[in-house]
């Protein structure tokens, strides 16, 4: 594995809670410094503090929402006036949901979108303005399964994620032979929140074997971002899945979708 050192800082987004959190703790336990973006009033300042009192790293935190235009260079401009370069971008804020398209707002779908999608693009942009050019910087984009697999009630959230794939590979072809390693993570289900660990308990076989807890799911991440792995799939019931999704007919992965399916989708 790479060597770090204690001068090397990552930004974070939605670092508040879930896998957020969990690559803020994964982070901080390796020696890398912080920087903290999340929503205000989400629990960045008592997270700085727990960061600080265990691990001997440096937290910065920043309150702001990414759906807003002037948020990215704010970030950066932050850095910049503290004399910070930021050698990891954590591209991990995103809203996801589990409904009809009809049964969402046009503002929720607006907001997801610049969330899931600008939001990362253009810090990605700024990020890589301010890196050194001399060092080893890294872009982790996190994904989702859901953005190779077809599934009602994913339709927007899903897109979003082929979007990120789709731009990450591009970015990987692009900065090939730099001093900049990108990778995409693409996970299967997460025990993020309590309303998704009840949910998940009531899955069965395959399904239920495929949801993965957030640290363990950071852990691997990390480990794949810093050997410059281009694509990391956390658990092997996962790769298998993606494995399978290359080989089957588009008919086959349909008819699947259904019956696992039956009980959500509209007859």
């Amino acid at each position: 594995m790479p060597e770090y050192t204690t001068t090397q800082t990552a930004i974070i987004t939605g670092a508040s809670e879930g896998l957020g959190k969990s690559f803020t703790i994964e982070l901080a336990s390796r020696g890398i410094n912080l920087v903290l973006v999340s929503l205000p009033a989400s629990g960045l300042p008592e997270l700085a503090s727990f960061i600080r009192k265990n691990f001997e790293v440096k937290v910065s935190f920043l309150e702001i929402d990414l759906t807003q235009a002037e948020s990215y260079p704010a970030i950066f401009e932050y850095l910049r006036s503290a004399k910070i370069t930021a050698d990891m971008l954590v591209n991990n804020a995103g809203l996801g949901n589990w409904s009809w398209f009809e049964d969402m707002n046009i503002g929720f779908y607006k907001k997801q979108i610049e969330l899931n999608v600008i939001t990362p693009v253009l810090l990605t942009r700024l990020f890589l303005a301010q890196a050194n050019a001399d060092g080893t910087s890294y872009i982790l984009n996190v994904g989702s399964l859901g953005g190779l697999f077809v599934v009602p009630k994913k339709q927007v959230y899903g897109a979003t994620k082929s979007f990120i794939r789709y731009f990450t590979k591009c970015l990987q072809l692009e900065l090939h032979g730099s001093n900049v390693k990108v990778s995409l993570l693409s996970p299967g289900g997460i025990n993020t929140k309590p309303e998704l660990l009840v949910m998940n308990n009531k899955l069965k076989g395959i399904s239920k074997a495929t949801i993965m807890e957030p640290g363990d799911v950071a852990r691997i991440a990390v480990d794949g971002l810093l050997k410059g792995k281009k694509e990391i799939i956390p658990g092997w019931i996962n790769r298998m899945l993606v494995l399978l999704n290359s080989l089957l007919p588009a008919s086959v992965k349909n008819i699947i979708i259904r019956q696992r399916l039956a009980s959500v989708i509209k007859g």
